[in-house]
């Protein structure tokens, strides 16, 4: 495989920013990041470890220990986050045969980082990437706020990232099982190095993520609840094998893109009514290159002319649907293309207690089509009671897109962490969280950095 040279699926700023190395703040000696040299990565090919003054976003900006670039557009310029969090990073990677991920100069998948703050809760919080991004994609999202609340933190690229990432693999749908299988590995990896630096396995392992990060918070929930205690699932992409997913919904707004569809047609494919003014952005930016991309991954033969060897190497040819995708009919596809999303698909019947969260204006994976459904099949497999979902009113898919339409959008990322907070409290002090509900858009007060998700109700665990 060649080295990824395109953008991240999800992010609004194309180019990418040069990192410049810093030196690490700190020794394992002085009690500070203390075992340093005593955590080894099961499994990892190859890990580097850097005792530093602060693990968050303020203080790894502009080094080699995180990538804003690829954070770009995640959250509202406003958001605040914490920082002074001192630790030891562990980055590395497990071994792997395609080189997408060029971060670090490694040219080299299923690359991983690892947080371990000094002053540890006994908790561990894992994530996947959304989109196509890599592995400090959520850093500001999701990092800096449990680091500061004490818990170990480790993401994953997914295993192979970039809009080239459906070239991973021998059969289609390889590309997006290899998502699953990587997160449950750096999971066991990172509980053992946890034991290494602190002397005791986590007493808490918690799965989190954003659009297909919270596709791998439910697919691993479901498939191996015995590694974790709960999760919260942000908006995450929809794969099933009956009923709904982006190959359904997605062609509909290619073809509006070449004036084969109309409004009414996108309402009936799941787009929300009031999410109009998003359109012209995710004409530009989104509906093509995920229509392509994920369309290559599942079923490659039905335009093998396009994407071609590659999705592209310019911004204007990355961000170009296909014309064929106009037309394309998933009910009419082989069995074969059936399999592969099959193969990937999600169930419903989640092993432990999950909130999932999704805004009702996201243009992306519109909630009717997406969360609504998977809502339905967690009641039908019997898991209600382990599920909470909340509708995020003028929420959309990122929150970037809040600077751009303030008066219309408010973030999603302070209810989420609201929402973190009550799984918590959920899993391991026995406060259910409250009943299924429309998180309102407050009339005053700060929207970027609050959200109130409703009182719950204790609960004999």
């Amino acid at each position: 495989m060649r080295p990824f040279r395109g953008v991240p699926l999800l992010v609004a700023a194309l180019a990418a920013a040069a990192l410049t190395a810093p030196t690490p703040a700190g020794a394992a000696g002085d009690g500070h990041c203390a075992r340093q040299e005593r955590v080894r990565v099961p499994g990892a090919a190859h890990q580097r470890s850097a005792c530093l003054a602060d693990l968050t976003t303020a203080g790894l900006a502009g080094t080699p220990y995180t990538d804003m670039a690829d954070q770009a557009g995640l959250t509202a310029a406003a958001t605040r986050s914490p920082s002074g969090v001192p630790g030891v990073q562990i980055d590395g990677y497990f071994p792997d045969s395609s080189r997408f991920n060029a971060t670090h100069g490694w040219r080299h998948d299923a690359q991983f980082v690892i947080r371990l703050p000094d002053r540890w809760n006994g908790g561990l919080v894992v994530t996947g990437a959304p989109g196509n991004r890599k592995q400090y994609a959520t850093d500001k999202a999701i990092s800096d706020q449990v680091l500061a609340r004490g818990y170990a933190y480790a993401a994953t690229d997914k295993g192979n990232s970039g809009v080239d990432f459906h070239r991973d693999g021998e059969r289609p749908g390889d590309a997006v099982a290899e998502w699953n299988a990587r997160t449950t590995q750096l999971t066991r990896a990172a509980r053992r190095a946890v034991a290494q630096r602190y002397g005791h396995a986590p007493h808490r392992t918690y799965m989190t993520g954003v659009s297909n990060g919270g596709y791998l918070t439910r697919w691993q929930l479901e498939n191996r609840p015995e590694l974790y205690d709960g999760g919260v699932d942000w908006e995450g992409t929809l794969w099933a094998a009956e009923g709904r997913h982006p190959l359904l919904s997605l062609p509909v707004a290619v073809a509006r893109m070449y004036g084969r569809a109309t409004d009414e047609d996108m309402y009936a494919a799941g787009f929300a009514r009031g999410s109009e003014f998003l359109w012209p952005y995710h004409e530009k930016a989104y509906w093509g290159l995920t229509q392509k991309i994920y369309r290559a991954e599942f079923d490659p033969d039905h335009d093998p002319g396009c994407p071609g060897p590659s999705a592209g190497s310019t911004t204007e040819q990355i961000l170009a649907p296909c014309p064929s995708d106009a037309a394309y009919d998933y009910a009419s596809r082989p069995a074969s293309v059936h399999r592969a999303v099959e193969r990937v698909a999600l169930t419903g019947r989640i092993g432990r207690p999950m909130i999932t969260l999704h805004g009702d204006l996201d243009a992306l994976l519109p909630k009717s089509v997406d969360s609504d459904v998977y809502d339905g099949m967690v009641e039908a497999s019997g898991r209600g009671r382990m599920h909470r979902y909340y509708t995020v009113q003028d929420g959309t898919h990122v929150d970037g897109l809040y600077d751009t339409h303030p008066d219309r959008l408010r973030p999603i990322l302070p209810c989420y962490r609201s929402a973190f907070d009550a799984l918590v409290a959920w899993v391991e002090r026995g406060v259910a969280p409250p009943a299924d509900r429309t998180v309102g858009r407050p009339a005053d007060g700060d929207v970027v950095n609050s959200c109130a998700l409703g009182s719950g109700e204790a609960v004999t665990p």
